[in-house]
Formats: C-alpha cells, sequence, structure tokens
C-alpha cells in the first residue's frame, strides 16, 4: 500500500471554515484560501473541502473560491457540497479540483457516482459516507448533515451502502464517524474495520483525532489509506510536520514533511483554540 495520507479537513461554510461537534455546533476557524495555502505549505498530503449546507439548501458548490484555492496551493483537493449533476461536477473539476467528493446526492442517487465516474474516471469520485450509531447498536448512512435541521437516518445501513460502491464507479470512500466527530477521543477503529474488511476502494478515515497518538492507533490497527481531521489542525494543536515525524518514529512511513517556522506563514487571525 502507498504511504498513508494525511489530509486536513475544511468544512466550508458561508464562505469561511468551520468545525463542529458531532456535526452541530460549528463555530469559524478561518479563512478558506488562507488556510488552504497554509496547509499546503505546510506538506499536507491532499486536503478536502466540505460546502457542509449546500446539500441541506438544494444547490451545489461555489466555484469561486475553488479557482482561488486552486491558484495558491501546489496539492491534490477534493471538493463535495450538493454535486447532483455530471455539469455540477465538471464545474468543480474545471475549476481546479482533483476529486469531487458525493454523499446525499449519491444516496439520494446512486446512478450519479457510476454517471460522474464515466466522464471523468473513478480516480475523480469519492463517495462520503456519513455514519452514526443507532440506538439497537447498528450503523446507518445519515444525510444533509451540514445542519442539526436537515440532518436525517437513511435506510441503508452503512456496511450494506460501503459493500456496493465499488460496483457503482467509486475510486474512494471517505467514512465520516459521527459518533465520534470533533470530541477528539480517537477514530472509531472498529467501524473503519468492518468497512475494511468489505471493500478494497481506498478508505480514509475521518472523526475523532484529538492527538498524534490517535493517528499512530489508527494505521497500526486498520490499512486505511489517509486520516482526515480538522480541529486538531485548525486549533495548531497538532502540527502537519510533527505528527509525520512522530508516525515515522512509530515505524508508519509518511509521506515527507519540511519544518516550516510557523510565525513565517501561518495566517494570522484564521484560527480558533476554543
Amino acid at each position: 500500500m502507498l504511504a498513508p495520507r494525511i489530509i486536513p479537513c475544511l468544512d466550508v461554510r458561508d464562505g469561511k471554515v468551520v468545525k463542529g461537534i458531532q456535526f452541530q455546533q460549528h463555530r469559524i476557524m478561518g479563512d478558506i484560501v488562507d488556510l488552504a495555502a497554509y496547509y499546503s505549505q505546510t506538506c499536507a498530503d491532499e486536503l478536502v473541502f466540505y460546502d457542509i449546507t449546500a446539500s441541506s439548501e438544494h444547490r451545489s458548490v461555489d466555484s469561486q473560491w475553488i479557482e482561488k484555492v486552486a491558484s495558491k496551493i501546489n496539492i491534490p483537493f477534493c471538493v463535495a457540497g450538493g454535486i447532483r449533476t455530471i455539469e455540477q461536477a465538471r464545474l468543480v473539476l474545471h475549476s481546479g479540483a482533483d476529486k469531487v467528493s458525493i454523499n446525499t446526492p449519491a444516496v439520494e442517487n446512486p446512478d450519479l457516482i457510476e454517471g460522474i465516474a464515466k466522464v471523468f474516471g473513478s480516480q475523480c469520485v469519492v463517495v462520503g459516507v456519513d455514519s452514526r450509531l443507532n440506538a439497537n447498536g447498528e450503523y446507518y448512512v445519515w444525510k444533509a448533515t451540514g445542519s442539526e435541521k436537515t440532518a436525517q437516518q437513511t435506510t441503508w445501513k452503512t456496511m450494506d451502502w460501503i459493500s456496493q460502491l465499488k460496483n457503482l464507479g467509486a475510486g474512494e470512500i471517505v467514512l465520516n464517524c459521527m459518533n465520534v466527530d470533533g470530541i477528539r477521543q480517537g477514530y472509531d477503529i472498529k467501524q473503519l474495520q468492518l468497512a475494511r474488511d468489505l471493500t478494497s476502494l481506498p478508505l480514509i478515515a475521518s472523526g475523532g483525532a484529538g492527538n498524534k497518538d490517535h493517528f499512530v492507533q489508527l494505521f497500526q490497527n486498520v490499512s486505511v489509506n489517509g486520516a482526515l481531521a480538522a480541529t486538531i489542525f485548525h486549533s495548531k494543536q497538532c502540527l502537519i510536520h510533527e505528527l509525520k515525524d512522530h508516525l515515522r518514529n512509530h515505524n508508519i512511513m509518511v509521506r515527507p514533511a519540511k519544518h516550516p517556522a510557523l510565525s513565517d506563514i501561518f495566517p494570522t487571525g484564521t484560527h480558533s483554540t476554543q
């Protein structure tokens, strides 16, 4: 397997990067373009942007900030947010994104995955899976999770949905473990392993990172292809070059990282430690 990717996740709402707890109580973390440039300069392997209210507001992601991001960074990035048609995917990709991620639209119209893959290739199609453990101890897919007012459980059991995605044309899966999102107690190893056992697609873990050892535990226990995190990076609690050094010290071979002068490149006033 290729070296696992370290991927900052930037949730976008009203033109700003935000972060919540279990997909609620969002607070502003910074400017989209400034944070993207910072992570590019500090050796993130990839970025993921989620316009978290696009689906619930029945619109597609704004291409203007995608173009601005593309002009400022030199690493791959993926964009999600209300992409419901091939033409909307085309606009996002032509604006500079390397991949599109579909979540709610994919659940509501699984044929969309195959449609985008046929035009642009499966390597461009990521399916985000928002998964929550219910009271009966079963994982179910949720949709429209960008707002607590619109979020709802679908009829898809998470593992049933994941097992279908390769045949539908997906090239990668991001499993967002909602029960642990934002609480910084570690990745949901159990759920991620269940998913790993079901699919050969690249699998990215999302939700729960609170310190460097959580990444170690993830990569030592599950053969995921990357780890998404947000708060731990946005708050500067964990710097990417320090994380990569820590992983290498535990014999986890990640891509190299330079050691930047943080004060020279971190955009002033674009983060929160609260």
